[in-house]
């Protein structure tokens, strides 16, 4: 089973402020429903409350928090106090993949066991950004694709989509 991780971050690493993302791709949300939809997607309580608190539809939802009394309940949403047992809930679905999809603390966690990183890469920095995705270094990883995208109507800034596979 694949672990992978899943995020957009900018130049600087940058990937939230006040609990948000920091830009608004739509073809990134598109991409991130298209790889994580039917798998499942673990995700610290912040990074699920920033959506509202209501999970993503066609995936299980495994939040980790540190709070025991957490208890949104959700249809498909778990709750675990831990990573390891996040990975292990999603192994129990029997998936082939496991999405990682943040926050900070997270990804940081995560890092260390991830097979995988889907980054789409937004090519500007944000300097007041509060959350960032952590630094990897690029002898344990190798590119194995890369599209680049210009900045359109649609889109504020130019973007890549990039895969990252574990050497």
């Amino acid at each position: 089973m694949k672990i992978s991780l899943i995020v957009a971050a900018a130049e600087n690493d940058a990937i939230g402020k006040n609990n948000q993302l920091l830009w608004h791709l739509p073809n990134d949300l598109k991409y991130f429903k298209n790889k994580t939809w039917g798998m499942p997607v673990i995700m610290g309580r912040k990074t699920f409350d920033s959506m509202a608190a209501e999970p993503l539809p066609g995936r299980i939802n495994i939040i980790v928090t540190r709070h025991h009394d957490f208890n949104p309940a959700k249809q498909d949403v778990w709750v675990v106090n831990k990573l390891d047992d996040a990975i292990e809930k999603a192994k129990s679905t029997d998936c082939n993949e496991i999405f990682i999809a943040g926050g900070g603390e997270i990804f940081r966690e995560a890092m260390k066991i991830a097979d995988r990183i889907y980054l789409t890469r937004v090519h500007a920095i944000f300097e007041d950004a509060t959350v960032f995705f952590p630094v990897f270094d690029r002898l344990e990883w190798k590119l194995a694709s890369r599209l680049d995208f210009d900045q359109d109507e649609k889109h504020a800034y130019a973007y890549s989509f990039e895969v990252w596979d574990r050497n």
